[in-house]
């Protein structure tokens, strides 16, 4: 990598996701050096299953990587923002360590910001969009109560899509946005994305390619419950700002 900032920094929020992370990586760096991009890539991967172990081999081997994390799960919220504190480059974002966005969805991303927008994110909403493999049906009605509770309660209403994990910055608008997020689980998009509105930053919604893993993290009653809180504390922080 060069002394000077890489074009982008992508941070990949990983929990126990060991079985998934080496793929991705490779995936990351055949992409982005197949499209001459000068990139690193930030791991930041809780949990004690061997992520961060099988990460550090690839970045041994490719280089262009950096691992951090805990053993304990301090939230996806917590994961991305210490991601963005070592990220060095002019665009900074984050993806999906499980890969549900490919990498080559960038493509789609990075022309918005010579644009002039400020934050370009995926939107799994847009008509643009090709979902290749859906949730379940329950975990879609959930998914249609959460953003109906989420627009009453925080109303980003032009939003569509807040929870996309798919989602980047100029860097100086990361660095900012993320200084002042307090959410450290799931809910820290809508965080985000409210402190991004209320600052009249730029953003820029694109369709993005989309597949279901099958795979949640997300505890149904203390997950769901704890997200409530995040949703209420962001409204709070929204009508007293």
């Amino acid at each position: 990598m060069s002394a000077e900032a890489p074009r982008i920094s992508i941070v990949l929020p990983a929990y126990n996701e060991a079985a998934s992370i080496g793929r991705t990586l490779e995936l990351a760096h055949a992409y982005l050096q197949r499209e001459s991009l000068d990139y690193e890539l930030i791991v930041s991967a809780d949990g004690n299953d061997g992520t961060r172990e099988t990460a550090q081999a690839v970045a041994k081997e490719r280089g262009r990587t950096t691992v951090i994390g805990y053993p304990e799960r301090r939230g996806k919220g917590h994961g991305v923002r210490s991601g963005v504190q070592v990220a060095r480059g002019e665009i900074i974002g984050f993806t999906d360590a499980d890969n549900k966005t490919p990498i080559e969805e960038l493509a789609k991303v990075l022309p918005w910001f010579d644009e002039g927008y400020d934050l370009v994110i995926g939107s799994r909403a847009s008509s643009e969009s090709l979902i290749t493999k859906r949730q379940p049906l329950y975990r879609r009605a959930g998914s249609r109560v959460f953003a109906l509770a989420m627009h009453v309660a925080t109303g980003l209403w032009e939003i569509q899509d807040t929870q996309c994990g798919f989602k980047f910055f100029r860097a100086d608008v990361a660095r900012d946005l993320f200084a002042r997020q307090t959410v450290e689980g799931y809910m820290f998009d809508v965080e985000i994305l409210a402190l991004a509105l209320r600052s009249r930053y730029r953003i820029k919604q694109v369709g993005i390619r989309w597949a279901d893993d099958g795979d949640s993290r997300l505890e149904l009653l203390s997950g769901n419950w704890r997200n409530m809180k995040d949703l209420l504390k962001i409204s709070w922080r929204n009508l007293t700002a």
